[in-house]
């Protein structure tokens, strides 16, 4: 055989292992071998054969985009088996090379993803249509599409199990937008955020309305009860793999309705919720529940009244309380109770004083987490906790937000890009700091939610090995491990130079 083309993998006969090698290295595969096996693994008639001949080397080229090719075609033999209908499957690809891009690409990028497509294959004509796949989903969209099938199921089992089908399918949508680059990280983490709001409203939709069934409770009873998100959620910038940060309110200690009193309704229910998003079923899980930013933190009442609320705030408030409630925001339950509890924190968050104690505070907050990061080898690889990281960007920007935010409200914004913004309008950080700030806290998050859309784990360390860092360089775009490393030092450098300099920023009003 003269000259070989890659079709001649599949129409022509067996060639040996070097041929197969001197085909398929150029596409960057580590194992090509393993590869062809794949590609022959997927065509069991001549009409499949020829109809994925005819795109192999749209394919490959694919593959060879990904972040990891050899797990690309590896995921695509085992979609490909998962989707019944080869012929339907190849034919589309064939008529839509981008398409073929997207789910190379995809499956090369995050196992999670790839498995989300293998266990549900109609989902990915569904993503795939231009209408699904380049619009960004609003939440009255999201809640509306719950809502109808809420209704119609029927119990409580299948409800619950519906919202982990729906968010493994919605999850799909913003991680190939995402990693297609189809949307920016701003609109990554409002997207992801807009879900899990959309998810936690629909959970206690179904909680209260199985508890009210089990009580015989009216409907118009225990109607006074929010739910707080705090952190990420709060601030309307969740990254892929987050526990959601809640707290639970209720209104009136004094209502009953028959022999069922306030506390112990909202405990029950409350209770109920938390297992709903935590508990792991044959569908997986909605999200994993965090409460220990509520009073008193883990041990304490899972629910607290308003009133409870009030006097912790003028008895026991410390200052990264403080900090942590400046990004509360209701997401579900009675909004007006939600709004009531903002306007009572403000006063304790922003007319309280922030001098001396209260940043030194911040400051051994701040050593605490180097000395745990220096425990665990992880100060200069940690997105998150370490030397530059995220955590230190939100420290100097809470910190300055309490400090200045009862002389100035506008600065008392939840989300971090925001806040930055009227910090800087405002004067207290320079346009410069500003800029460095911003880019590093996008760049970041960005490197953030990669790590975590691979596996779905909530990680924040960079790879040690370094194939293993090398395709997260790929995933973020970089052409491998140095260039990203270099970018990631030159962000983290100008993070940590700012967050040891904010007694300067502090002294300029």
């Amino acid at each position: 055989m003269d000259s070989l083309n890659v079709k001649d993998l599949l129409l022509a006969p067996r060639l040996d292992p070097q041929q197969v090698t001197d085909l398929l290295k150029p596409y960057g595969f580590e194992n090509p071998v393993n590869a062809d096996a794949n590609l022959q693994a997927m065509t069991a008639d001549p009409t499949e054969r020829q109809l994925l001949a005819d795109v192999v080397e749209d394919v490959l080229r694919s593959a060879a985009r990904s972040a990891n090719p050899d797990q690309s075609l590896n995921y695509l033999h085992r979609f490909a088996e998962a989707a019944l209908n080869k012929t339907r499957l190849f034919a589309y690809l064939k008529e839509a090379p981008a398409i073929t891009e997207l789910l190379l690409k995809t499956l090369g990028g995050s196992p999670y993803m790839a498995e989300i497509l293998i266990r549900d294959p109609h989902h990915f004509y569904w993503l795939t249509d231009p209408q699904i796949l380049d619009s960004i989903r609003k939440k009255r969209s999201i809640e509306r599409e719950l809502i109808q099938t809420l209704k119609v199921l029927e119990n409580e089992n299948q409800q619950l199990d519906y919202l982990r089908f729906f968010k493994r399918r919605e999850m799909l949508h913003i991680g190939v937008r995402d990693l297609l680059r189809l949307c920016s990280v701003e609109q990554t983490l409002t997207a992801l955020s807009v879900l899990a709001e959309a998810l936690i409203s629909a959970a206690y939709w179904i909680c209260a309305s199985a508890l009210r069934r089990e009580y015989g409770i009216r409907r118009n009873a225990f109607k006074d009860f929010t739910i707080l998100a705090m952190g990420k959620l709060g601030g309307g910038e969740l990254n892929f793999s987050s526990d959601v940060d809640l707290t639970f309110i209720y209104g009136s200690e004094q209502e009953t309705a028959g022999s069922v009193e306030a506390f112990d309704y909202f405990r029950r229910l409350c209770q109920k919720i938390t297992s709903a998003l935590n508990d792991l079923t044959a569908e997986g899980y909605v999200y994993r529940v965090d409460l220990r930013l509520r009073p008193e933190g883990h041990g304490s009442k899972i629910v607290n009244s308003f009133e409870d609320y009030k006097r912790y705030f003028r008895s026991r408030l410390r200052t990264w309380e403080r900090l942590a409630l400046l990004k509360a925001w209701p997401v579900a339950g009675s909004w007006e109770l939600g709004r009531k509890f903002l306007n009572a924190a403000a006063e304790y968050i922003y007319e309280l004083p922030f001098e001396n104690k209260a940043l030194d505070e911040v400051r051994q907050m701040k050593r605490q987490i180097d000395q745990e990061m220096l425990r665990r080898d992880q100060r200069e690889r940690n997105v998150k906790l370490g030397t530059g990281g995220i955590r230190e960007i939100e420290l100097i920007t809470q910190t300055l937000q309490v400090r200045f935010g009862a002389r100035f409200p506008v600065i008392r914004e939840r989300n971090t890009m925001a806040a930055l913004g009227t910090l800087c309008s405002h004067a207290i950080i320079s346009p410069e700091e500003r800029d460095i700030l911003r880019k590093a806290y996008l760049f970041l998050r960005d490197v953030e939610n990669k790590l975590q859309m691979v596996n779905d784990a909530q990680t924040h360390s960079l790879p040690r090995a370094y194939e293993e860092l090398n395709a997260c360089a790929r995933l973020l775009g970089y052409a491998g491990a140095e260039p990203f490393l270099r970018e990631y030092q030159y962000h983290t450098g100008h993070v940590s130079r700012i967050f040891a300099s904010i007694d300067s920023v502090l002294s300029r009003q």
